[in-house]
């Protein structure tokens, strides 16, 4: 019986068992290093076990000074491929897929280090007055990005996303809130979206898997792009070679959202319809009639889960039972869903 959620879906030469995708998420658990600890192991293998489709590993940065934490994996370095791989490796053994998000937290990193920003505004009173970025700095980036794309390659890593989200970096770049420059990357919606137009180009010289960019589609701020302003910016994505764009909100300032059920579907759904790239959404989806029901009604192409995926690792699993579909977990489970 066919099953949109649980049917394999492609994109480019790249077929996923299933649409459910694991939202990057920060486990904050590396060392300073930024290397990957057993837990790492252990917290991906479990979601590869339980059958998700599409595994993001959480945003690991291209620099040290771009973390958000000194507890955030890094790819800044080859002494980080090792344990990449394995981590690769150990999810591929149960054949689910497993993409790498690349970040830079721009304002809202808490290293130690000298943090950078478009433009020399803090995030709030809490968090140092970052430094405004220079074109070398800028380049700096761009190239850190790059080098990003190519140890992920070397890796084997499936997919590749930009973080373009959450009052990161390529965030600050993108809004008028926080990108106050008066050069080539800041001023109009085009000069504002340059750094991220850098950024996959030179991810996709180094890099021919599918390229994901995560965006903030409400910026929660009277001043702030709007969802059409977003909508012009995926469609420049879509031109740029961006194969799924990743729909979330917020971030950018210190506002928290009002969160229900659904709550971020309508932004992925507009973007979805009037752009016609394919589009994930994110945002208390906890039931697999919930998350057919988003797909059927063509309001997004992929189910990102966070949190519920951190209840239960085994809930595409579980899906499938309720759904009455055959069993095709790993056989050691296979006589709890008899």
């Amino acid at each position: 019986m066919s099953n949109k959620l649980l049917d394999p879906f492609k994109i480019k030469d790249l077929t996923l068992n299933n649409r459910v995708v694991m939202s990057p998420m920060c486990m904050y658990s590396a060392k300073e290093d930024g290397i990957v600890q057993n837990f790492h192991y252990t917290h991906y293998q479990a979601r590869a076990i339980g059958h998700v489709g599409l595994i993001i590993q959480e945003a690991t940065a291209v620099l040290p000074e771009g973390r958000i934490t000194e507890n955030d994996l890094g790819i800044w370095d080859d002494a980080h491929k090792d344990k990449l791989k394995i981590l690769v490796n150990k999810v591929h053994d149960y054949d689910s897929k497993i993409g790498i998000q690349l970040a830079h937290a721009g304002r809202k990193s808490s290293t130690s280090k000298d943090i950078y920003a478009p433009s020399a505004l803090a995030y709030d009173e809490t968090y140092k007055t970052p430094l405004a970025m220079t074109k070398d700095d800028i380049n700096k980036v761009i190239q850190a990005f790059k080098d990003g794309a190519l140890r992920a390659k070397d890796c084997g890593y499936d997919v590749i996303e930009i973080h373009g989200a959450h009052g990161y970096l390529i965030n600050q770049f993108l809004s008028p809130v926080t990108n106050i420059r008066d050069d080539e990357y800041g001023g109009s919606m085009e000069n504002r979206y340059r750094i991220l137009k850098e950024i996959i180009h030179a991810c996709k010289s180094v890099y021919d898997g599918p390229i994901f960019v995560r965006i903030s589609a409400n910026e929660y701020d009277d001043h702030g792009n709007t969802l059409d302003d977003y909508v012009t910016f995926v469609k420049w994505m879509k031109e740029d070679g961006v194969d799924v764009v990743d729909v979330s909100t917020g971030g950018l300032v210190p506002v928290i959202p009002r969160a229900y059920p659904n709550y971020q579907v309508p932004y992925a759904s507009k973007i979805k319809n009037e752009t016609a790239l394919t589009t994930g959404t994110v945002g208390i989806i906890t039931s697999g009639s919930q998350a057919l029901q988003i797909l059927e009604d063509e309001h997004a192409d992929l189910i990102f889960l966070g949190r519920e995926l951190l209840r239960e690792p085994n809930w595409v699993l579980n899906v499938k039972h309720e759904f009455c579909l055959p069993y095709d977990g790993p056989e050691q489970y296979e006589r709890a869903y008899r």
